[in-house]
């Protein structure tokens, strides 16, 4: 039986890191409402170091050897780790993927959504990752294992049309922003043969997508990666804890309470 010991957290933990994801959940709700075509994505990342700084804590992806922003904010066919820039500037119709963490009182909570700006010709699209990101929640139960998180990603993306991107994981979370297991967006093997889940575990789950190839490739930046074909991506994660009952959302966003 394979289990994730050093990821389980006493229940003052978890009640830490939930206060720390209320906090996070705010800070992007509010930058999400802000959003409109004209602005810079440099600007969108300003808006959340300062959310973050008038919370209380620190910006995780500041901890990051060599990144010095508070967010990762992308657009259409950047994937993850899109660096915010001045030149930038988004307009009506951009698929926009904001990633941001908080470190509250020791402890890390990680999040990310994605938005069309302006319209409504990818709804589709993004419905099926939020589909997914709400199923692979429901998985994250005490006896389950990572291997039913990633099926129920897979699955679901795969049945809309699209394609899971494979070689990105969502992470366990804590005190340190990655920790095991890993939580990739496919199922690899044997469900049996991946970590089992017991209360106390605290899990980014993320579920990074492709509308086509899920090839990617690192830009010439040194962090932002891309869809190697240019057709868009787009990225949604929680960090949710395992309980002895449902699992819990860490980072309640405004556009997605009500799950289960």
């Amino acid at each position: 039986m394979i289990v994730t010991k050093g990821n389980i957290k006493s229940a003052e933990e978890i009640k830490i890191m939930s206060d720390g994801g209320k906090k996070l959940g705010l800070i992007l709700t509010e930058a999400l409402k802000k959003v409109k075509p004209g602005i810079s994505t440099f600007e969108i990342d300003c808006w959340i170091d300062e959310g973050i700084i008038k919370s209380g804590g620190q910006a995780s992806f500041k901890q990051v050897r060599n990144y010095q922003f508070a967010s990762c904010v992308g657009v259409n066919n950047e994937v993850v780790h899109s660096l915010p820039s001045k030149r930038k500037i988004i307009k009506e119709g951009d698929l926009l993927k904001i990633d941001l963490g908080m470190i509250w009182l020791g402890f890390n909570t990680d999040l990310s959504w994605t938005i069309e700006v302006g319209t409504k010709r990818e709804e589709f699209f993004l419905a099926a990752g939020k589909e997914a990101l709400n199923k692979a929640i429901r998985e994250a139960r005490n006896g389950n294992r990572v291997g039913h998180l990633s099926l129920a990603i897979e699955e679901t993306i795969k049945k809309a049309g699209f394609s899971p991107v494979k070689v990105l994981t969502g992470h366990g979370i804590g005190r340190k922003l990655h920790e095991e297991p890993m939580i990739p967006g496919v199922l690899n093997g044997k469900i049996e043969d991946t970590p089992k889940l017991v209360p106390g575990m605290t899990l980014a789950i993320e579920v990074i997508y492709a509308q086509k190839s899920p090839e990617v490739v690192l830009e010439t930046d040194g962090w932002t990666i891309s869809t190697k074909d240019d057709k868009i991506s787009a990225l949604f994660e929680q960090t949710v804890a395992v309980t002895d009952n449902d699992p819990l959302i860490l980072t309640p966003l405004e556009s997605n309470r009500g799950y289960f």
